[in-house]
């Protein structure tokens, strides 16, 4: 059987594209349009044609549609004798290659998966792309009220002497924990319509908020800011769509002087991947040694040497499962594993609970096991 004759029904499911369905944005398309003149005032063209459609209800084409527009257009794109069968299919065909030099199946192809949950973080689709240095959500935006541990660290240590905490610090095991986290994009379509370099920056402290004895201090702040060059991908595995891959530079400190200094500098690989409501990003990384002032040497043992993290959105809700190890056996085997349950409690903020078991809650914990909960709000979860 000749794999035109496949075809039709495929066609036929991506119709959609014929008709140029706007993408869909989901983190900035306005829900409440005034009126038209303030579509026509968004510069951004995604922005504006997500606030034309709000205010015709026109509906969005489907990631799952996208990728079916994707398939298609790999196939006719690369055999000639295909394209002239579809050709002949009627306009649905025509509508993927048409009089404009085939232009159309590139844009289908660079359209994979638009308006899915890595690519509304990540703008990899040809059509999400929203331009440079605009603000973007990274990791989760939380405060954390109530964050206790079950073995507060009161003696940091280090296998280096002049990082090593010999005097109790008085520390209560019940404090607050907030984060925040952005990135923009830097530079767009490095390669053709593919090829984003993004710039990070992730802060998180923990703060004794509750500890009068001590004067409230902040227990440990961590500072992470990090550069990523990041290629949309398009391939399909066990059921799971390869999204993205990234490759990028991250420093990670806590930007205080000895005994209490820890800091590390990595080489990250990012492997993005969705389905449905999910998402799967893995990270394995290289540590980029800091030579004989190093402050934590053995920090790759415990913090661990690539980190997998499984979202899933349902029903207002967001769940996540953070699993790091150091993929080492024996005395160096060790790690940790996050839950995070964002869920609806207010039109402009969530509920936020989370749970830490393992090594390495923040640096000057990356060799101290513990059980953390944390319980609170947050403005922004991974989706």
């Amino acid at each position: 059987m000749r794999p035109a004759s496949l075809f039709p029904a495929a066609l036929a499911a991506a119709s959609g594209f014929a008709h140029a369905q706007a993408p869909e944005v989901p983190s900035i398309a306005p829900t409440a349009p005034a009126s038209l003149d303030a579509c026509v005032a968004l510069e951004q063209d995604a922005q504006r044609l997500a606030c034309f459609d709000t205010m015709t209800g026109r509906a969005a084409r489907t990631p799952q549609q996208a990728d079916t527009e994707a398939a298609v257009a790999r196939e006719l794109r690369k055999d000639p004798a295909l394209r002239a069968d579809a050709l002949a299919e009627g306009p649905v065909s025509n509508s993927l290659y048409a009089h404009d030099g085939g232009d159309r199946l590139s844009d289908a192809i660079a359209n994979a998966g638009q308006g899915s949950l890595l690519d509304s973080r990540w703008e990899l689709a040809k059509d999400s792309k929203l331009g440079i240095f605009n603000l973007r959500a990274y990791k989760p935006v939380y405060l954390l009220p109530a964050f206790w541990s079950s073995d507060i660290n009161q003696t940091p240590s280090s296998p280096n002497p002049e990082n090593t905490v010999t005097t109790s610090q008085g520390l209560d095991s019940l404090e607050a924990k907030f984060q925040l986290s952005f990135k923009t994009k830097a530079v767009e379509n490095l390669f053709g319509s593919n090829g984003d370099i993004w710039m990070g920056y992730t802060q998180s402290s923990r703060w004794q908020v509750y500890n009068t004895e001590e004067s409230r201090p902040f227990r440990e702040t961590n500072y992470e800011p990090e550069v990523l060059m990041v290629f949309r991908n398009g391939y399909s595995i066990g059921g799971w769509n390869g999204r993205m891959a990234a490759i990028g530079v991250n420093h990670q400190s806590n930007g205080r002087g000895d005994p209490l200094s820890r800091s590390w500098n990595r080489v990250m690989f990012n492997v993005g991947l969705d389905r449905d409501n999910w998402a799967l990003m893995i990270r394995p990384w290289v540590r980029i040694s800091d030579g004989n002032d190093d402050d934590n040497p053995d920090i790759e043992d415990f913090m661990g040497r690539g980190d997998v993290t499984l979202t899933h959105v349902r029903g207002g809700h967001e769940f996540s499962v953070m699993a790091r190890h150091s993929l080492r056996g024996g005395d160096r085997s060790h790690g940790a594993l996050q839950f995070d349950w964002g869920f609806p409690i207010h039109k402009n903020f969530r509920g936020h609970l989370q749970v830490f078991e393992g090594y390495g809650e923040s640096l000057i914990d990356y060799n101290h096991k513990a059980t953390y909960v944390g319980l609170g709000i947050s403005l922004l979860e991974w989706f």
